[in-house]
């Protein structure tokens, strides 16, 4: 609450995350807790310390009314001392607001942002506008840089970093189309697919034929599970594909190159396979090993597959509700081809047109269109 109060001077921009400290926005203490150590490892890190005796060390407890203040519950929680990690991120907002004029003004893309992220948490889509804060602490922490990183690309690499089940799942407007001006126009490639499977002529639908068909045995074709691979791979960049999936048993990702596709072995990351499968109609997994449950409330009709080579991530998104499902965090050091799997005989599997972005859910006027 404190650091909302400190963060709203610094931007200037008091209607966005005032609700976190005016006590609308109650976050579980143990959220809390993981945010503070987290960002204040993150600015020893990037910010030169500053040999100072603040006023929030000075003061002595009694001053304020520490009993019910969430900050002072933290403490309380027995779990570690917190006073040590605020002391960092507070020195570092009084740092930035004793700066000389001009103060620091995060910009319209992120204030953009900002306004999405509030909108969606006023309609019941967010659990808390932790996202908020921590995009502005990077348009904050960059503001001084020479050469700026784009914020919204940091903020999506390091929100899905995260895999714990407080990461917040939903993808603010913005953020969400740099995403889809990665798409690509993948189709399926009928050499590489399970000879029980249909790819139809346009080479972007694939379902379970009723008997077996006649294919040439090669290499890159898959005899076992009823798969098949993009026709192109992928060395380097951002790609970004849809797929409808439909209600029944599917799986979607990427297969190195040197994956083995004969037979019937498990197609998880330790044979160089990075998929999401939905099994039983309801069990969705991230492949893994062992493999990683998701919750069955986040179950996808379209799915959204977006693949950053440099940073390592492959990522999976409701493409219709735009939330994040799951993502791989690894260092990729040979080609990946887009993997398609279904057991559909009447529906089809279908990839997407490329064209995917979406009009902004913001009230009013809006920068990004």
């Amino acid at each position: 609450m404190e650091l909302a109060r400190e963060l709203n001077k610094i931007c200037q921009r008091s209607n966005i995350l005032s609700h976190i400290w005016t006590g609308e926005d109650i976050w579980q203490p143990s959220v809390c807790r993981d945010f503070i150590v987290e960002w204040a490892a993150v600015l020893e890190k990037r910010v030169q310390p500053r040999v100072i005796l603040s006023d929030y060390q000075c003061e002595k407890p009694e001053k304020k009314n520490w009993k019910g203040h969430l900050l002072c519950m933290l403490e309380a929680g027995g779990e570690c001392d917190m006073g040590p990690h605020k002391r960092v991120i507070m020195d570092w907002t009084r740092g930035i607001k004793s700066r000389p004029q001009p103060t620091v003004w995060p910009g319209e893309p992120v204030l953009m942002m900002l306004d999405d992220l509030e909108f969606q948490w006023k309609r019941g889509r967010l659990p808390n506008l932790l996202p908020a804060m921590e995009l502005v602490m990077l348009s904050v922490l960059n503001a001084d840089s020479p050469v700026k990183e784009d914020v919204t690309k940091q903020w999506l690499v390091r929100k899905q970093r995260s895999q714990s089940t407080d990461a917040v799942r939903y993808i603010p407007h913005s953020v969400w189309n740099w995403i889809c001006d990665a798409a690509e126009d993948v189709t399926l490639d009928s050499d590489s697919a399970n000879p029980d499977l249909i790819i139809a002529s346009d080479e972007k639908r694939m379902r379970c034929g009723l008997e077996r068909r006649d294919a040439p045995r090669c290499r890159r074709r898959f005899n076992g599970w009823w798969c098949a691979t993009g026709q192109e791979g992928y060395t380097s960049g951002r790609h970004y594909w849809e797929v409808d999936v439909g209600e029944r048993d599917w799986r979607l990702g990427v297969a190195k190159a040197s994956a083995v596709r004969q037979g019937f072995r498990s197609l998880n990351t330790a044979t160089g396979y990075l998929t999401l499968r939905l099994e039983r109609g309801s069990d969705l997994k991230a492949l893994t090993v062992p493999a990683t449950s998701l919750p069955q409330s986040s179950l996808p009709r379209r799915v959204g597959v977006y693949l950053d080579y440099e940073q390592g991530q492959l990522s999976f998104y409701d493409a219709e509700k735009r939330s994040h499902l799951y993502t791989f965090n690894e260092k990729f050091a040979e080609e990946l081809y887009p993997v398609f799997g279904t057991v559909e005989v009447v529906n089809d599997l279908v990839v997407r047109p490329a064209d995917v972005r979406q009009p902004c859910l913001c009230p009013g006027p809006c920068l990004w269109n």
